[in-house]
């Protein structure tokens, strides 16, 4: 994986803008079918609404990327279910709007931030990034946030602050896959908790993310507002935020608290560090018929290897 450091994708290399809302409306179309509980058609997400943000090119892969219908069908997401067609097919229930995000813990200004004081909080920029599951496929997408660490500067982290606790959205109604005994998910402690280290999440790398591809956020992507950690397995990129807390102790996340023996609370792409029931030596992209070696840090050694200097990153994983 590299890091283009100059110049960036020609327009023909993205997706055509009617295009893209031709297929967003058709898929639109489709969650209206789904039913919501009690038999009556859940509201479907309505059509993207365009968002302008300059490309960082310096932070940006050169990797064409993966095609709008997969990164938006093809999901984990597990508040909808465990099927990767889940997402996309329930989306309907979830309501981006109104929404906020909490601020609060170890800082000296806690808030509550509308969604639409966060879209103005800081210039938005668009960087194409990797995304690596841990199941063993990945995908390249033009995602559109600011640095999560103008958020946090907000706040004003106090000297106690070490870590940044991530909680998504707690409600069955939006997410059926928190319902009870739905999806077999009962081993998840609603609602979803993830975590990072205070300089992970200050890293210019780490993305608060409310777009890609030039839309806002779909709702089965994380709508309306998620993190994009690069280096890290997809499942550490909370979606749909609704506090973001500072603690001085390692928060303990949900699939921490459910399988800790598979996922720790670093989670960094490794091809050295095995998941039990997956190599992480190789990876698929979406689209791409052959395997590719799966890089250290996703291929962001150069820029965050060094936050983890003296660490054994395979018990430390």
């Amino acid at each position: 994986m590299l890091i283009k450091r100059g110049g960036g994708f020609t327009s023909s290399e993205i997706t055509d803008h009617r295009l893209y809302l031709g297929r967003r409306a058709f898929m639109a179309g489709a969650a209206a079918l789904v039913l919501a509980p009690g038999g009556a058609p859940a509201a479907a997400p309505p059509a993207g609404q365009a968002l302008t943000a300059q490309r960082n090119a310096a932070l940006s892969l050169s990797e064409p990327p993966t095609t709008v219908e997969s990164a938006t069908t093809y999901n984990n997401f597990y508040e909808f279910g465990v099927n990767k067609e889940d997402p996309a097919r329930l989306a309907g229930s979830l309501r981006p709007r109104p929404w906020s995000v909490q601020m609060d813990g170890l800082v000296a200004k806690p808030q509550r931030l509308d969604i639409e004081e966060i879209l103005r909080l800081a210039p938005l920029e668009e960087r194409v990034y990797a995304l690596r599951c841990v199941e063993g496929w990945s995908m390249v997408i033009p995602w559109i946030g600011y640095p999560l660490a103008a958020l946090l500067k907000r706040v004003e982290p106090t000297s106690q602050a070490r870590f940044v606790e991530l909680t998504t959205l707690l409600d069955p109604e939006q997410f059926p896959g928190q319902r009870k005994g739905l999806f077999n998910l009962g081993s998840l402690d609603w609602p979803y908790v993830e975590g990072l280290r205070l300089d992970e999440a200050m890293h210019p790398l780490t993305l608060l993310t409310v777009g890609m591809y030039g839309q806002v956020l779909p709702n089965q992507n994380g709508a309306p507002v998620r993190v994009v950690i690069p280096w890290k397995y997809g499942f550490k990129s909370a979606k749909s935020i609704v506090r973001i807390r500072l603690v001085a102790e390692q928060p303990k996340t949900a699939w921490e608290k459910a399988a800790p023996q598979e996922y720790g609370f670093y989670s960094n792409v490794n091809p050295a560090v095995d998941h039990p029931r997956w190599s992480q030596a190789t990876e698929r992209r979406i689209g791409e018929f052959r395997r590719r070696k799966t890089l250290p840090f996703n291929g962001h050694a150069d820029q965050v290897a060094s936050l983890y200097s003296g660490m054994d990153l395979k018990k430390q994983y």
